[in-house]
Order: C-alpha cells, then sequence, then structure tokens
C-alpha cells in the first residue's frame, strides 16, 4: 500500500496530478487519468463511491488506499485528499505498469 502514495509523489514530483474528487472525476471522464487512488477513510463514503465504478467503465486502473491524510501528503498539499488521479506519471511510469 505504501508505494501507492510512493507512486503518486513520484509522479507529482515529475509529472501531473489532479487533487481532489471533482478535478479526479473529470480526469476519469476525459480519459486523461492514467491511474486513481481513493482513500477508505473519507465520509461520507457516497463522495467517492462513484470513483472505482467510472474507472472501470473507462479501463483505467483504481486503487483504495487506507488514508486521505497520506495522500494528501503524497499529493503535495497540506489537506487530506479523498482522491487523486495520475494524468502524466512522469517518472513513475515504470512503478505504474508493475501495480497493474
Amino acid at each position: 500500500m505504501g508505494d501507492i502514495y510512493e507512486i503518486i509523489e513520484k509522479a507529482r514530483k515529475t509529472g501531473k496530478v489532479e487533487k481532489g474528487t471533482n478535478e479526479v472525476t473529470k480526469a476519469i471522464e476525459r480519459g486523461t487519468a492514467k491511474f486513481v487512488a481513493y482513500a477508505s477513510d473519507v465520509e461520507p463514503k457516497e463522495i467517492v463511491q462513484h470513483i472505482p465504478v467510472l474507472c472501470k467503465e473507462k479501463g483505467i486502473p483504481c486503487k483504495e488506499v487506507d488514508s486521505k491524510q497520506k495522500l494528501g501528503i503524497a499529493a503535495g498539499i497540506s489537506v487530506a485528499a479523498s482522491s487523486v488521479a495520475i494524468v502524466d506519471p512522469g517518472e513513475a511510469e515504470k512503478d505504474l505498469e508493475n501495480l497493474k
């Protein structure tokens, strides 16, 4: 699980990530998201429950992570992030391929 945070961090530093459910949802719908992570500790659950469904429809790899706090840190923000999409993996490309 920890490696997902590392991959997001690497993608943020060398590529591009979208943070927050609205931006992530748009990235999924546009098909620009290469990978999506969403936090299991988001309340209410409804905020992120559409994300895995959308990802499945679009064929985008998607993983649940345990902490919105750690997801926010990985995405480079000082607040919790309910979800993050990697749009350009940058140097994390290989790591993403290994996840699938």
